[in-house]
């Protein structure tokens, strides 16, 4: 379950697919207006049986043995819903949808219950912490003043990154995304004040890592900027990444496990920064993350781990 252009999951359909295994792959956005459920639950024995159909692709909910949940999109009415009803009749179908599916006794990566849990930033250090993970000393809040004590205690250096997944929409602009910058305690400003903002240290790096993590296998690229824009968020300038396969250190592979089982995960795409005596701090675990631009670039077999676990496998 997926956005229909996402080529993350693609990868994973095609490794099902290599290995005779039956996908039904579908987006909450077909749903109702292309994508027909029919389920019904019996009396007597426990378990919703029916079909899920879109044009010629059927799944049969008995037969159903895992579910791949990765940022799918939300139901799009027919015109004919009045716009009275709209609203209601999509949380209809997004929430009969979603509590169906998860309702079946069955593997998943991830569980939307889990998925929403796990990808709460703040919590995230919490639990790094407690793992035994080293993470940024961080901010968050809408106080000013505070803000700046804060920050003048750290010496002043901050950047400034995104709480939450959230695009900022310009008239006649693509959707933008904010990515992590870097700034000085004395730019702290009265904007601070009309939302929520988070702070973090800024921590000095060598190099990033992007830690994908499938089930128990663990695969670590790190990732070496060639530009100003790519030192502070990677995501800013791909063209100037370069990638490599590196160890992970054995204490760190242990609190990541131990970060995975709080969060009840299977799978997670890990950000660090390895710092130049070569400490790894933890910046936050995406619960959907992306991973094929590292696998493609160093020839992993990320996708064939996830047709593993969905098919069963632990190892």
């Amino acid at each position: 379950m997926a956005e229909q252009l996402d080529p993350t999951a693609d990868l994973v359909v095609q490794a099902l697919a290599d290995r005779g295994v039956p996908v039904v792959r579908f987006d909450l956005a077909e749903f109702p207006a292309a994508l027909t459920l029919a389920a019904e639950h019996g009396g007597e024995l426990p378990g919703w049986r029916g079909r899920l159909c879109a044009d010629r692709r059927v799944a049969r909910l008995e037969e159903v043995r895992a579910v791949y949940y990765r940022r799918p999109g939300l139901p799009v009415l027919s015109p004919r819903v009045p716009d009275a009803y709209r609203e209601w009749a999509r949380s209809q179908a997004l929430v009969g949808m979603v509590q169906l599916l998860t309702s079946l006794p069955v593997a998943w990566i991830h569980h939307p219950d889990v998925y929403r849990a796990a990808a709460h930033k703040p919590g995230q250090l919490v639990t790094a912490t407690t793992a035994g993970l080293t993470v940024p000393r961080s901010y968050l809040g809408n106080c000013l003043e505070s803000a700046r004590e804060w920050g003048r205690s750290l010496g002043g250096e901050l950047v400034c990154k995104p709480v939450a997944a959230a695009s900022i929409d310009l008239p006649g602009e693509p959707p933008l995304m904010l990515p992590t910058r870097p700034l000085h305690v004395s730019e702290l400003d009265e904007s601070l004040e009309l939302t929520a903002h988070y702070l973090q240290e800024r921590v000095p790096k060598a190099y990033e890592v992007r830690l994908t993590v499938v089930g128990r296998r663990l695969f670590p690229v790190a990732i070496h900027a060639r530009s100003a824009a790519a030192r502070e968020d990677w995501r800013s300038d791909y063209g100037a990444l370069e990638y490599e396969v590196v160890d992970v250190p054995r204490d760190v592979a242990a609190a990541v496990f131990r970060f995975m089982a709080a969060h009840q995960l299977n799978f997670g795409a890990f950000d660090f920064a390895v710092r130049p005596d070569g400490r790894w701090v933890f910046f936050e675990c995406n619960p959907a993350g992306q991973w094929q631009f590292v696998a493609q670039a160093c020839r992993l077999p990320v996708a064939e781990a996830h047709a593993s676990l969905l098919q069963g496998a632990t190892t």
